[in-house]
């Protein structure tokens, strides 16, 4: 067992949590964790469930992201996370988050099983092939309070607090070989009607596909290891999809290791919108998002900014995330590759 009697109390609380959710289910649709750059800073395991306890220590994560600080209620978004190895295949893992956006937010929660095949016939190499599954429950929450009082009133808005409890599942598979690495993820398998908002526009398919790709490339003499990665998303409700192009390196030192890099984030579709000249444009979402973080024995500390590069915008003052990190439990045997999503 590499659990430590601290872990097992965190993954019970956990437990708990997502029991008390899940008993005051009302439907059972799901939106899912939002998806930014959070796998790039040591975190894969926020967007692929096969990722849970796929690394040689046991992780907790903590995350805080804010949008456009130059604005009143802009959208926020927290999470905690925490996953890691029960024996040599099983691993299990929890995430908690907040999402907020003015009037409306959204609490989830989510717990996950994953299984590792081991493959490798020593710690030369590495050849394993996971798969995860994970069960969440996630509280819509739409604030209408003081809204439809003035001029003619909206027949839909009441002025109440709506609130409704989803129900969903998510899949995934990764494998590691050498230094090469791939994920896979299904999010949302389970459509059904979600009418928080409008019980004509909202769509029961929540359905999403995600895909990642990548290779470290290191040397014997070298501290350093370079990792360009792919990042694809899909919406199957919007047929909407976007890609991530990721440059991360990493410096090995005495007391620990430094890492950064930057991502680029294009949409694939336009979307449509009115110019103040009142012709009709499409332009494609894109994201510059340095970032940079430091790992000194047990504890992470990393820090993401995104900026949008694109010309309508709301504010241009970007997206800042937080990310604090321990490792703890026993540590596995590290493998003899330069694969830092298992190793470190």
């Amino acid at each position: 067992m590499t659990f430590s009697f601290s872990f097992q109390k965190i993954v019970l609380v956990m437990l708990l949590v997502y029991v008390t959710l899940a008993s005051s289910i009302a439907s059972a649709q799901s939106l899912s964790l939002p998806i930014y750059m959070d796998y790039l800073t040591d975190n894969y395991y926020l967007v692929h469930p096969s990722m849970a306890g796929a690394s040689n220590f046991n992780k907790a994560r903590l995350t805080a992201r804010q949008q456009w600080f130059d604005m009143e209620n802009a959208p926020s978004l927290q999470t905690l996370s925490v996953n890691g190895r029960v024996n040599d295949k099983v691993a299990l893992g929890g995430i908690l988050y907040n999402d907020s956006n003015g009037r409306f937010t959204q609490q989830g929660a989510q717990v996950t099983f994953a299984y590792h095949l081991m493959y490798s016939r020593s710690t030369i190499d590495i050849n394993q092939l996971s798969f995860g599954l994970s069960a969440g429950v996630m509280q819509d929450r739409l604030d209408q309070t003081g809204l439809g009082t003035i001029g003619i009133p909206d027949p839909a808005l009441d002025g109440s607090q709506r609130a409704e409890t989803f129900f969903n599942v998510d899949v995934g598979v990764s494998y590691f070989f050498l230094d090469f690495f791939a994920h896979v993820t299904f999010k949302n398998l389970l459509p059904q009607e979600r009418r928080t908002y409008s019980e004509v526009f909202e769509t029961s398919n929540q359905r999403q596909y995600l895909a990642s790709v990548g290779y470290t490339i290191s040397s014997l003499e070298s501290r350093w290891v370079f990792e360009p990665s792919l990042f694809f998303q899909h919406s199957e409700a919007l047929n909407q999809s976007s890609l991530d192009f990721n440059f991360k390196t990493y410096y090995e030192l005495n007391m620990g290791q430094i890492w950064g890099g930057i991502s680029y984030r294009r949409a694939l579709d336009g979307i449509d919108f009115t110019a103040p000249d009142s012709e009709t444009q499409s332009e494609k979402l894109q994201y510059i998002s340095p970032f940079i973080g430091f790992n000194y024995n047990r504890f992470m500390v990393a820090y993401t900014y995104s900026h949008q590069a694109f010309s309508e915008v709301i504010s241009t003052s970007g997206f800042h995330q937080i990310t604090l990190g321990y490792d703890f439990g026993v540590t596995r045997k590290r493998y003899e590759c330069s694969c830092p999503a298992v190793n470190y």
